[in-house]
């Protein structure tokens, strides 16, 4: 464009920054040229003189089509993460409790086991998500060690690029 309007590109680049979603959606369904009103007079853009596409801001997931567009913050928050983690641990006690052959209504005693960071991730998640992962795996109790506290019928499991141990024991009737 810059060859056939080259001193109004400035004031083009400036329109095509602040244009609305609209106006974007009417230029790229226009069949043929396009008439583009601008201060300094209208500029008739043909299809070969502009492409259109999407980009993903940072931090969003945007798909587009037709005149829809779909923009997802997939940012995640602390809070996020914690629930994601307490999510996370209930699927291993879940199958432990499966291995084990527990009873679907059978409560359990849940101890977890892990250090480092781990250690520091699960303690974080279960101080907002202890007991929606009691509710989820029937624990009457739930506790978090370090792995060398654990008994030795703690099962391993595998936790990202690492490992934790976990202990699920039946309770009672009571």
């Amino acid at each position: 464009l810059g060859k056939i309007y080259g001193p109004r590109m400035k004031e083009m680049a400036a329109a095509f920054g602040t244009m609305p979603q609209e106006q974007i959606a009417a230029i790229e369904k226009a069949e043929g040229d396009y008439t583009l009103s601008l201060p300094g007079g209208d500029v008739v853009l043909t299809q070969s003189d502009y492409e259109i596409h999407s980009e993903d801001m940072p931090g969003w997931l945007v798909a587009s089509e037709g005149a829809l567009t779909v923009a997802l913050d997939i940012t995640l928050t602390p809070e996020l993460i914690e629930e994601g983690t307490a999510r996370e641990l209930i699927r291993p006690i879940q199958n432990l409790r499966k291995e084990k052959d527990f009873a679907v209504t059978d409560r359990i005693r849940t101890a977890v086991y892990a250090d480092g960071e781990v250690y520091d991730d699960i303690a974080a998640s279960l101080r907002n998500y202890r007991d929606y992962v009691m509710s989820q795996t029937l624990s009457t109790a739930l506790t978090l060690g370090k792995c060398a506290e654990a008994p030795a019928d703690a099962s391993e499991v595998e936790w990202g690029d690492t490992h934790i141990l976990i202990q699920a024991v039946k309770t009672t009737a009571s």
